[in-house]
């Protein structure tokens, strides 16, 4: 007996010290020109591993035990690059590509972006990791960005986000470099009027199992981007395994996803990445259940198809698409009717489709091109229905609005790299932009064409003294104007290397951005059909001053001054409000407008970052603030957004309680100066039956400021051939009723503030293998 314990004893041992391995593996490449960079070293920490790339720019590193990594990549001739923060868990690899500088002193920092950075000020890189492993972010990068300086979700139920006091609006998606439409399910999510904007939504539709590292620039921004005012959230495809299948599978309180990666032969280095979801709410919703009425649910497709070309180029085929609805039905027993909405039967579907080609290819060991081709839709639609009290069925059409806004974008890129210390960019981007709006039975067309060439050159006067100086411009009609703008928008960037650890920077940027469509395609019969077609673009000149120190550890501290000043801005003569552009989000206002208006933000922003080293991570970052608006009897205000001031905590733990299992709590704290609201006329709105301000009233109401905290804790356990990962996200842990907006209820005859959501619990199981 005591030799089978014994046995038993030795066995179970040997068990939990097993030790699982993966692999971690890649490319390294110029980052100007694409050619393939060989015998490049790369090391990984914690380990004596160390490899010199091959004749394609491969490296390798089988039978790593599965944890964390750090991986760095030095070259003679160009900057030494530190990639933190890498999860190796079994039954899939790590597959990084690398992209590396030439030349100069580059500041001794760990860098999360194995690429060129696109900017000297303002940037913030988002890797999968980051979006995995962040609190109640629900594998969406722009819920990540509200752990950013500067950066507030306009509300919990969407990631449309508030930068540096400028409207979403004022925020531009893009997908593989190219502008594309709003790219979210129920872009309709969280706002007053329950109809869609143009920036955000309750979930993306672009899985995180297809991304790669994404940039969120806040401004000024280089010369390659245009027809944007507030901030960039720039997505990444990343590319699938091209020497194994492997596959992920996920279930959660948001959807049911499910990934398939690989290559498409043994003979090629071509390779396949899709993925499908479909929410778990429309799972509950087929069985009869529903959320306080709502019945909200999704479904999305996107796939990545990678061919690698001669010359160490590729060709890229990709695609999202997705559908969405949210149908609130009243209640059967009518005595539970307590506020206006409760007595109606709304349905709302969200359509959204984008597609594109892209090439990437070498032309010389100096010269490199890219080009895109991408074509977005997104089609909604909302009917509202009043419903009978008394036979519960649908009485009069409360509104019926349809809208599709579409874009087929272009883009062609030339780098020239004359010398390590000259490089030269050029390209254009071409946009059509068509939006059709349907209300009740009237109904706008639009179509508007935008033509942005650039060109940008980095020198390097010295070595500690480097600079980005470039030119944009923005060619853009309406349909149905004679008017062509053509404005030319200087940019220009410098920074300078005071030590190994240290540096300053300053950037300039003159910027434009069309208005949102409704706006042009809005009829204004007492001005004419058209009258807001003439509306020139929105400019911005701004400025910004940064500052940053690294540290031991992988850490660092940025503090960054900015200051906007917004400027043919559109504004409104109405005699019961005066519009400001910069304070709309999915509004239309029936105004006529001019560019006659300004406006202006400034503050300042600070962020200490420790990326994951050590078993621990943290970001604490906060800003002041200030953003106001002049009206049109040239009066400033308090813009909508002016919060005054952010602030959040994002950290985290890892515990390893054994080989195979690793435990990770995870914290955000998020505390924002309360937006502002317009002061409602009771008297007034009690006589219309719907919300009406008081004559021209601005934003003097200031809401209370915003606290959340979120936990997310997870468990990992690893096997053989698969790993799994059992997490918790608990989103507003307090319970703490943050407030949205404040309307007049025709039911509850009084006026009545709108909540943000409460606690939202979010439990999910992922499969890896």
């Amino acid at each position: 007996m005591l030799r089978i314990l014994l046995c038993l004893i030795f066995f179970a041992t040997n068990g939990l010290a097993q030790s699982f391995t993966s692999t971690i593996r890649g490319t390294v490449r110029d980052a100007d020109t694409g050619l393939p960079l060989v015998g490049a070293t790369v090391s990984l920490s914690s380990t004596e591993s160390g490899a010199a790339t091959g004749p394609e720019g491969t490296f390798r590193f089988d039978n790593l035990s599965v944890g964390r990594y750090e991986l760095k990549v030095s070259y003679v001739g160009y900057g030494t690059i530190s990639i933190p923060e890498i999860l190796l868990e079994s039954g899939k690899e790590q597959v990084i590509q690398i992209r590396m500088n030439v030349a100069g002193k580059e500041l001794e920092e760990a860098t999360v972006s194995a690429a060129r950075p696109v900017a000297f000020n303002s940037v913030q890189a988002i890797t999968i990791e980051q979006t995995l492993r962040y609190a109640a972010t629900y594998m969406d990068p722009a819920r990540v960005a509200t752990s950013f300086p500067g950066v507030a979700a306009a509300n919990d139920q969407a990631n449309g986000l508030v930068v540096r006091g400028n409207s979403p609006n004022a925020m531009q998606w893009r997908l593989e470099g190219v502008e594309i439409v709003n790219p979210n399910h129920l872009s309709n999510a969280g706002t007053f009027s329950d109809r869609p904007t143009s920036t955000g939504g309750g979930v993306n539709i672009l899985s995180t199992q297809l991304l790669g590292t994404s940039n969120f620039l806040s401004g000024p921004f280089p010369a390659q981007y245009g027809n944007v005012t507030g901030a960039v959230l720039d997505m990444n495809l990343r590319k699938g395994n091209d020497e194994k299948a492997e596959f992920v599978a996920q279930a959660s309180l948001i959807g049911m996803d499910f990934s398939a990666e690989g290559p498409f032969s043994k003979k090629s280095k071509a390779s396949y990445l899709v993925n499908y979801r479909y929410s778990f709410t429309g799972l509950l919703g087929a069985m009869g259940v529903n959320f306080g009425g709502e019945d909200s649910r999704f479904q999305d497709l996107s796939f990545n198809l990678n061919f690698p070309t001669a010359h160490g180029g590729k060709v890229t085929f990709f695609g999202t698409g997705g559908l969405s609805s949210n149908t609130f039905e009243p209640d059967k027993d009518t005595a539970t009717w307590e506020f206006d909405k409760d007595g109606q039967n709304i349905l709302y579907k969200n359509k959204m489709f984008a597609s594109g080609l892209t090439l990437d290819q070498p032309l010389s060991e100096k010269v490199s091109l890219r080009a895109a081709l991408v074509g977005s839709t997104l089609n909604t639609s909302r009917v509202a229905y009043a419903v009978n009290s008394k036979t519960l069925s649908r009485a009069e059409v409360l509104d019926n609005q349809d809208l599709i806004n579409g874009k087929i974008s272009a883009n062609v890129t030339l780098t020239y790299r004359h010398n390590a210390r000259f490089r030269f960019r050029g390209g254009l981007f071409a946009t059509l932009n068509h939006y059709e709006a349907g209300i009740r039975s009237a109904g706008e067309s639009l179509k508007s064409y935008v033509f942005q060439p650039f060109v940008n050159w980095s020198l390097q006067f010295t070595p500690k003294v480097s600079a980005d100086i470039g030119l944009h411009a923005m060619i853009s009609t309406v349909q149905r104007t004679k008017k062509v703008s053509a404005l030319p928008e200087p940019r220009a960037a410098i920074k300078w290397q005071i030590g190994p650890t240290t540096q300053l920077t300053a950037s300039y940027g003159l910027h434009s951005q069309m208005q949102n469509a409704g706006l042009y395609a809005m009829r204004i019969y007492d001005y004419g059909p058209n009258s807001n077609r003439n509306l020139a673009p929105t400019r911005s000149q701004q400025v910004t001053l940064g500052y940053q120190k690294t540290f031991p550890k992988s850490s660092s501290l940025k503090v960054e001054v900015y200051w906007q000043h917004l400027f043919d801005v559109p504004v409104g003569h109405g005699l019961h409000d005066n519009y400001s552009a910069v304070n709309l989000v999915e509004e239309v206002p029936y105004e006529f407008l001019d560019n006659t208006s300004t406006a202006r933000n400034y503050g300042i922003e600070a962020s200490f970052q420790k990326f994951l080293s050590k078993d621990f991570y943290m970001l604490v970052s906060g800003s002041l603030y200030d953003a106001t608006y002049v009206d049109y009897l040239g009066l400033r205000h308090n813009s909508r957004f002016n919060g005054r001031h952010t602030f959040s905590l994002t950290g985290g733990k890892e515990l390893r309680s054994s080989n195979q299992d690793l435990w990770g709590v995870n914290v955000k704290i998020l505390w924002i100066g309360g937006f502002r609201d317009k002061p409602v006329d009771a008297e007034y709105s009690r006589i219309l039956g719907y919300t009406l301000y008081e004559t021209q009233s601005s934003y003097t109401v200031k809401m209370k400021d915003y606290f959340r905290p979120d936990l997310r804790v997870y468990w990992k356990k690893s096997r053989a051939k698969y790993s799994r990962t059992l997490a918790l996200d608990l989103q507003n842990v307090s319970g703490t009723k943050n407030e949205a907006y404040r309307y007049f209820d025709k039911r509850k005859d009084a006026v009545v503030t709108q909540y943000q959501l409460g606690l939202i619990p979010v439990l999910s199981y992922r499969w890896e293998f």
